[in-house]
């Protein structure tokens, strides 16, 4: 039995990127695919795994959600970059079973303040939160 395949381009209109980005994903190897010619095709199984679908249907939306915003004030432009692409990294880790998690980081230059702001499953933004208040114990 084979699996569909879909192509880059129906790929980014599902996950709602530009072509690119997903071309991108590929080749960072976020993304499995298979080389077809001078194109790619991703199987449908892979692309909905890396969408968070399980069984190609959306998980339910019943499960709790937590939404968390954090300020950290007073605060250097290079720390609120190392600790906004440290928390960025930690957001990534996981597999197709794990509930996804949004994450915003934003730098006001003027107040000197980081806002953190997650949405997701209540245990994953609480390891976010574990994940902040450790990076930030590390203070200079």
């Amino acid at each position: 039995m084979s699996e569909s395949l879909v192509t880059v381009e129906q790929a980014a209109v599902e996950l709602n990127l530009h072509p690119k980005t997903v071309l991108r994903y590929i080749r960072e190897g976020r993304l499995p695919a298979t080389r077809v010619g001078k194109s790619y095709r991703i199987a449908r199984s892979r692309l909905d795994a890396f969408a968070g679908i399980a069984g190609g249907q959306q998980s339910a939306a019943a499960e709790a959600r937590a939404t968390c915003i954090v300020d950290i004030p007073d605060i250097a432009l290079e720390k609120a970059e190392r600790i906004a692409t440290f928390l960025q990294a930690v957001a990534l880790t996981g597999d197709a079973d794990t509930p996804p998690l949004h994450l915003e980081t934003v730098f006001d230059p003027q107040a000197k303040k980081l806002k953190v702001v997650l949405i997701g499953d209540p245990s994953n933004v609480g390891r976010i939160l574990e994940m902040l208040q450790l990076q930030r114990g590390n203070r200079p």
